[in-house]
């Protein structure tokens, strides 16, 4: 029953501080060991960033002028639509009902010539040479 009444565990406060001793001891002696093994690294960083300001400063002196917006003209100045056919009575005959009437100007979509030559018969090539 003496167990129970516990509620957490004993903690050995001396033993706590030596850890956290060690670990602040570890931090400064890291520190100042730091500059002698990765101190390069700031020299590099400071080159690249000289680099990298000459190469900003070379390309706003290179960049052609903003390109302008050409001024706005209304659709109704350029694009005609003549009248319209009546509407079909039908679902089926509707689909494409605008598009079938030449005098309307719209753009048909006619068949896809897909070639049938050979790229080795024009180069006179037997069929085998690329197996």
């Amino acid at each position: 029953m003496a167990g129970s009444k516990e509620t957490s565990k004993r903690t050995n406060f001396v033993h706590q501080d030596e850890i956290w001793k060690a670990h602040v001891t570890f931090e400064k002696d890291s520190g100042k060991a730091w500059p002698n093994k990765w101190g390069f690294l700031t020299e590099i960083y400071k080159e690249y960033d000289t680099k990298n300001q000459e190469l900003k400063e070379g390309l706003k002196q290179t960049l052609p002028p903003q390109p302008t917006v050409p001024p706005f003209i209304p659709p109704q100045k350029y694009t005609v639509v003549g009248p319209s056919p009546p509407v079909p009575h039908t679902s089926q005959a509707f689909i494409g009902w605008r598009s079938g009437h030449s005098h309307l100007q719209l753009e048909k979509y006619s068949i896809v010539h897909h070639g049938r030559r050979s790229f080795l018969k024009e180069l006179g090539w037997p069929l085998d040479a690329c197996i």
